[in-house]
């Protein structure tokens, strides 16, 4: 899996913004990447050292509706817990792609 894209996005809330002071910075990431793959994306992406991934599946949650009629108003996503070597910070919103141009 390509390195750019294996994260899909940052998750900004209340919860990762003070996890981000200890080091550790949470993103949503494609259902089919693994730690290894988060690992090196992180590294692809922000150039630090990762100390270690947590990975969690969120499960999709479901409402009834109307006459017991289920409606799915969020679908199963997949997020990672990456935690920085050596106290490193980065700004999760700002991706730096280095991709090379072909003419």
């Amino acid at each position: 899996m390509k390195e750019f894209e294996t994260i899909v996005k940052p998750v900004m809330t209340e919860k990762s913004s003070t996890a981000q002071a200890e080091g550790r910075y949470t993103f949503i990431i494609k259902r089919s990447a693994t730690k290894i793959d988060v690992k090196h994306a992180v590294k692809a992406i922000y150039g630090v050292e990762v100390k270690d991934v947590k990975i969690i599946v969120v499960p999709k949650k479901t409402r009834l509706m109307g006459k017991g009629k289920l409606w799915n108003k969020r679908p199963v996503y997949k997020k990672a817990i990456v935690t920085l070597k050596d106290k490193k910070t980065i700004d999760p919103s700002k991706l730096i792609l280095k991709e090379t141009k072909k003419k």
